[in-house]
């Protein structure tokens, strides 16, 4: 079980778009990376293809390393901890306690 997951909404605290929020559109739990939507964007230069058939130029987010983002719970930045209830292990927001999923 991991600390941030899809849909998640977190913050960006170290790099070029810091202080930046965004949500979470992917995680890789073998590198540890995430794709945060609207952060990290680079520009990429795409050949025709069928599922592009101008080609060109494209904007799109670029994988950050999961230690720069902090998961966000009521407009706060917090850190995650886990506890057990009814018998299932669920994430926990550090500095107020509850219950995230």
């Amino acid at each position: 079980m991991h600390k941030i997951k899809r849909d998640d909404l977190v913050k960006v605290i170290a790099g070029k778009d810091k202080d930046k929020q965004g949500k979470v559109l992917l995680v890789d739990t073998k590198n540890n990376k995430v794709v945060v939507e609207g952060i990290n964007m680079i520009t990429k230069h795409v050949k025709p293809g069928p599922g592009n058939p101008q080609g060109g130029i494209v904007q799109k987010e670029a994988a950050l390393d999961i230690s720069n983002v902090m998961l966000v719970v009521d407009g706060k930045v917090t850190r995650v901890g886990f506890e057990v209830k009814d018998g299932k292990k669920v994430r926990v927001a550090k500095t107020t306690g509850k219950v995230i999923d």
